[in-house]
């Protein structure tokens, strides 16, 4: 199991990303996928059409949220904790994600850098 840590700045308040990351609609426009997301603890979540599956376990308004991702069997639990930090006029989002089984590593660094940040990044920018 792997460990992924990474900080992405971005141009927009903390709440504007933090309404981004846990509205549906908002996801569905900057990941043009249909989505399932309930800003709720313990409830189920689905991006990309299914490709990530979940559940979300702890919203703390436009400065936290920490999910479990499922990667099948897995005797420890795969979380994602996601912090926003003011940082002059935009945005430090903080992502660390534990317990990547070793040979989702690679797909899933790649994708906080282009499916996340790259597509939150143009929704901001334009």
């Amino acid at each position: 199991m792997k460990n992924y840590k990474k900080y992405f700045r971005l141009a927009a308040d903390p709440a504007d990303v933090y309404n981004a990351l846990t509205n549906q609609v908002m996801i569905e426009i900057w990941t043009g996928e249909d989505v399932v997301m309930e800003e709720k603890p313990d409830t189920e979540f689905s991006l990309w059409d299914g490709s990530i599956c979940g559940k979300n376990l702890e919203f703390v308004k436009n400065h936290k949220i920490v999910q479990e991702w499922y990667f099948g069997e897995q005797d420890e639990p795969s979380i994602v904790t996601i912090k926003l930090h003011k940082d002059g006029a935009g945005t430090s989002m903080e992502v660390v994600h534990t317990n990547i089984p070793d040979e989702a590593y690679d797909n899933i660094a790649e994708g906080w850098k282009e499916d996340y940040f790259d597509a939150l990044n143009q929704l901001f920018e334009e």
